[in-house]
């Protein structure tokens, strides 16, 4: 998939296209903008290379890339995120989520496919509950506007078809 822009495809370009444009740093398109180049560095620090891809009938995927969570693992994982900031986070989005997998690009529809939610809020019960009923292998990421990634979970259909058996996530 093609990038939504060729104006930008890094957070450093992003702010310079935004400063060239005087594009409004409180409008919704800056702040979403942002958080996904923001999303992209910071997810990078946990082995994911991930691409913004998010644009028109999208299906809601704003982010597409892989995912290495065992190192030395001989194929990463295949990863759509969607990224939602300024939000409190609900289960609807869940199902948002769930309806990416069906719309995601050739490439992105079989086994091996991970997908992730990446949001400022903390998982709510209704969240937690929601992502394991799904019958998709799903992980959440709380990421803060400045980065930092402060929560991470994932249902048990992501530890079956992920591969994700016996890894686990601490705080440092």
């Amino acid at each position: 998939p093609l990038a939504p822009t060729n104006n930008h495809n890094s957070l450093s370009t992003f702010l310079s296209h935004a400063s060239r444009t005087n594009l409004d740093p409180s409008s919704t398109v800056y702040i979403g903008t942002h958080y996904e180049y923001t999303a992209i560095l910071s997810l990078s620090r946990l082995c994911f290379t991930l691409y913004r891809v998010g644009g028109k009938s999208d299906y809601g995927i704003d982010l597409l890339g892989f995912w290495s969570p065992v190192p030395g693992a001989t194929t990463p994982l295949k990863v759509l995120v969607q990224c939602k900031v300024t939000k409190t986070v609900k289960p609807n989005f869940i199902r948002e989520l769930e309806g990416a997998f069906i719309g995601a690009p050739p490439g992105w529809r079989s086994k091996g496919v991970i997908g992730a939610l990446v949001a400022e809020k903390t998982a709510t019960k209704g969240v937690r509950d929601a992502i394991g009923r799904s019958k998709w292998p799903m992980v959440y990421v709380v990421c803060s506007r400045e980065g930092v990634v402060s929560q991470m979970l994932w249902n048990q259909k992501a530890v079956e078809e992920g591969g994700l058996e016996g890894l686990g996530v601490g705080s440092r």
